[in-house]
């Protein structure tokens, strides 16, 4: 008999109350025939996430809803080490907990995945399909800036190097992540730069990254305004 592929959906959090409900259920809206879990890794966030996620628990169970938190804030890769100890499924998607990475791309990256048996499937921005919501064109020139220089001085052959927004076999994703020493954003690109230097076969499908919803964005700007531009925005596209 054919083991059933199952997957371990890590989301590190630090301040989500607003958008972990939300994403928990556009997760399970758009992976409707799919068995997962979901992993939250919260870093003692002091506005109520960890609550939240225990009302959530509820609501989908203990099973499909994983709160494994550390005391404080220590950094997306040990984020992604932490998650991965509690991780049974046979794959691993890592996502961004502010709504950036839409979990209706989920289902392709599955698809991608069982079409190609890639080790890695990775969302870019930055090929036919793919786009940035939400980014000033300073950001979006900064952002392209960075993935072209790494581009052309590692040669990965991936498109988008500093996105988060992956699937991973498990067995790789173990691999790969023990042998990375950087931390925070270069972390990403670590990844993705060791797992093609080490010969894993990597895809890539388009997505759409939309810049944070709910919350204070790393670069500022009126949270009202975006709460409100956030909430029409997933009203026209969820």
């Amino acid at each position: 008999m054919e083991q059933k592929n199952n997957y371990s959906i890590i989301v590190p959090t630090y301040n989500e109350r607003l958008n972990i409900a939300l994403i928990v259920y556009l997760i399970f809206k758009h992976l409707r025939d799919v068995d997962f879990e979901i992993i939250v890794v919260d870093d003692g966030s002091p506005d109520g996430t960890q609550e939240v996620v225990k009302q959530l628990q509820k609501l989908y169970g203990e099973d499909r809803i994983l709160l494994r938190p550390r005391p404080k804030k220590l950094g997306l890769g040990t984020a992604y080490i932490h998650g991965l100890k509690h991780a049974s499924g046979n794959f691993v998607v890592i996502m961004d907990a502010d709504l950036s990475h839409h979990p209706k791309y989920l289902p392709s990256f599955i698809k991608k995945q069982s079409e190609t048996g890639a080790s890695i499937v990775t969302g870019t921005r930055y090929v036919r399909g793919g786009g940035v919501h939400g980014w000033n064109l300073m950001r979006k020139l900064t952002s392209r800036g960075a993935n072209v220089l790494a581009q052309t001085l590692l040669w990965p052959g991936v498109s988008d190097l500093t996105g988060s927004f992956r699937l991973y076999k498990k067995s790789v994703l173990e691999d790969v992540i023990s042998s990375c020493v950087s931390k925070g954003y270069v972390f990403q690109m670590e990844m993705i730069v060791r797992a093609s230097k080490k010969g894993y076969h990597i895809e890539e499908v388009p997505i759409t990254f939309v810049d944070r919803v709910f919350g204070s964005s790393k670069l500022g700007g009126s949270e009202i305004i975006e709460y409100l531009k956030g909430l029409s925005y997933l009203l026209v596209t969820t």
